[in-house]
């Protein structure tokens, strides 16, 4: 830019050309990263500047408009300066309009949370531009609270607009929350329903913190949501966007004037909170105080330093175990307790006498309810179920798997069947590692499918392991482990575990419906087959077991529910490594050529990441067959 002498008039619209072309071939970091900073300084104290600026801005044609507007929302250090640069260019262009207010926000999601900051603060910091900022909010809410976004979006997605909807709430004043409190309270119900109901904990907490969040600027007086999760960088990230510092709600105008209103709004914050310190001080003598009127510092305490505590001395038998745990007497608690601790070490000393009672015993743990706070009872229950099940495999694993079709159970109860059956199954299949190895990752292989836990991160975690000991590296050595020769216990099993499992899952019941409602308990049992497919090899039953799983796989392989097709996928990647070649090439060559192709499909057109890399890895194992079938002489 420079100075035209003479007071003559000028037009700047060739350099809007220019600016606009530049940016839209490629070069827009190039000539924003100059341009920015300089026309930053230079608007601090010219309004002559700024309405240069923004007629810069204004004059770009159409076609290039939002790669000029997406560099300056990128390279603004704030949404003041960014105000400054832009000033109301949302309201005077259409093509602006929608790229700020739907491109940015809902067509893309890979902008970080700085770009979201720039974007909704500058819409926040004039009258105008504020009624955009509520038409924006009302769509995020619209999208959030969508079921088919929900389960088609990816996960990126969904924590992108959950982080623009709380900036948006950060932004907004008590009476705009009094005009929209109504559709604030029905986005919130309804989206929060959806992500409940969503298999992935990741959309779950989502939609737990954007709840709380829209509650509490909905109820500033009465009760709030409140949800039990466990806090991560990612919760409390997006926990920081609602706080917005006041400065932001200022449109700046002189360099001075700026400087004096950030100190001034700093300067006020610093008493206020000096204040809340000091009122919050002198409470405290007067409740020590309290105390010690009623303080009982006079009396003087017994001598217990003698005194042991009375231990109850646990059944030893399996029967007397069974009458503890079946009885009602409330003065047995304690007995009852030591009856949980004690079982799952006398289940597996008395084999012979466990295998008396096993499915009894099975059908009283599977019912078992907690009857005082007793740490650690999940674990100790499963503990015992699992030994109940490896002691007496046969019996016990008919019992449990037509237990979980049956009626009044709840949802609990099946997914606590599925892990006992994962656990067994790992426990009687897998051998111990012996010998050393540089890589850590080739330890035995545990399998959490506990309360609260994502079994197809471990799944993906052991298929990698896997993957990784088939496969030939120049760089590296090969890791090698010594296997213990002891025999496969799951091997005269695995078809009771897995096929009464697969038989009826198409069948809905009164109170469970796997194809409906109870889509996460369907992802739990796909990955369940994937692990019992997995640990199956070199079985006798694996081939059948393999004909079953890929026809169960094709049945739903479109299902909805991302975490239910990463399960599918897994359920691929067991076979492939499960199944030996030759059956595979032999039995299943049509299939696996469908297989293929719906493989190459999601790899390219699944929203979900995760499903992305699965069908990858597929891929390149059945790559894999085919160079060994070719490798194979005629």
């Amino acid at each position: 830019f420079c100075f035209i002498p003479g007071g003559l008039d000028c037009s700047i619209s060739f350099v809007s050309n220019v600016l606009g072309k530049v940016c839209v071939h490629g070069r827009q970091k190039e000539i924003l990263g100059v341009l920015v900073p300089r026309l930053t300084d230079l608007t601090k104290s010219d309004c002559i500047w700024q309405r240069i600026c923004w007629q810069l801005v204004e004059y770009v044609p159409d076609r290039w408009m939002e790669a000029v507007v997406l560099g300056f929302v990128q390279r603004a250090p704030g949404a003041d300066v960014l105000s400054r640069l832009l000033g109301n260019l949302v309201v005077k262009n259409k093509k602006a309009q929608f790229v700020v207010t739907q491109k940015i926000l809902l067509l893309q999601y890979d902008h970080t949370t700085a770009v979201l900051q720039n974007l909704l603060g500058y819409l926040s910091l004039d009258g105008l531009r504020r009624t955009l900022l509520l038409r924006v909010l009302k769509e995020l809410l619209e999208t959030w609270s969508s079921s088919s976004a929900v389960k088609h979006s990816p996960a990126e997605q969904q924590l992108y607009i959950s982080k623009a909807i709380l900036l948006c709430l950060s932004h907004l004043k008590e009476p705009e929350i009094e005009s929209c409190r109504q559709d604030l309270l029905t986005s919130m119900m309804e989206g929060m329903k959806c992500h409940l109901d969503s298999s992935l904990p990741q959309l779950r907490r989502l939609g737990m913190v954007v709840a709380e969040s829209i509650s509490l600027k909905i109820n500033t007086e009465g009760p709030v949501l409140k949800f039990e999760y466990e806090e991560d960088d990612e919760t409390r990230e997006l926990k920081s966007l609602l706080v917005q510092t006041s400065s932001l709600y200022v449109v700046p105008s002189l360099p001075d004037h700026d400087r004096n209103e950030k100190a001034g709004a700093a300067l006020l914050l610093v008493p206020e909170s000096n204040e809340k310190s000091h009122t919050a001080i002198p409470v405290m003598p007067d409740e020590e105080s309290d105390a010690e009127l009623d303080s009982d510092d006079d009396l003087i305490p017994y001598d217990m330093s003698e005194d042991k505590e009375l231990k109850i001395k646990a059944p030893v038998y399996i029967r007397d175990c069974i009458e503890v745990l079946t009885g009602s007497r409330s003065e047995d608690v304690d007995k009852w307790e030591a009856t949980v601790k004690a079982l799952e070490s006398l289940v597996r000393k008395n084999p012979a006498a466990t295998r008396e009672v096993s499915v009894e015993l099975a059908k009283i743990l599977l019912h078992l309810e907690e009857k005082t706070c007793i740490e650690g009872f999940v674990e100790l229950r499963q503990r015992a179920q699992v030994a109940v099940l490896t002691t007496d495999p046969i019996p016990v694993a008919k019992y449990l798997t037509s237990q979980f079709y049956s009626l009044n159970y709840s949802l609990r109860q099946r997914m606590d069947i599925l892990d006992v059956l994962v656990l067994a199954a790992q426990e009687l299949s897998c051998p111990k590692f012996h010998g050393k190895t540089k890589h850590s990752g080739a330890q035995k292989p545990c399998i959490q499918l506990l309360l609260g836990s994502d079994s197809s991160k471990d799944w993906r975690r052991i298929v990698d392991e896997r993957i990784k000991s088939k496969t030939r590296r120049f760089d590296m050595g090969q890791s090698r482990v010594d296997l213990a020769s002891c025999p496969n216990k799951f091997s005269s099993v695995a078809g009771y575990f897995f096929f009464p499992l697969i038989q009826h899952f198409d069948r809905p019941l009164a109170t469970f419906d796997l194809l409906g409602e109870d889509h996460l308990v369907l992802g739990r049992l796909v990955h369940t087959l994937a692990i019992l497919m997995y640990l199956a090899v070199n079985t006798v039953a694996v081939t059948a077991m393999g004909k079953a799983l890929l026809e169960f796989v094709w049945a739903l392989r479109f299902h909805t529910d991302s975490y239910v097709r990463q399960g599918l996928l897994s359920c691929i990647s067991s076979l492939l490594l499960s199944v030996p070649t030759e059956q595979i090439l032999a039995d299943m060559t049509e299939e696996l050529l469908e297989t293929q192709s719906w493989l190459g499909d999601v790899m390219e057109k699944d929203p979900d990441g995760d499903c992305r890399r699965l069908a990858l890895q597929n891929l390149l194992l059945m790559e894999n067959l085919k160079k060994k079938l070719e490798a194979v002489p005629s």
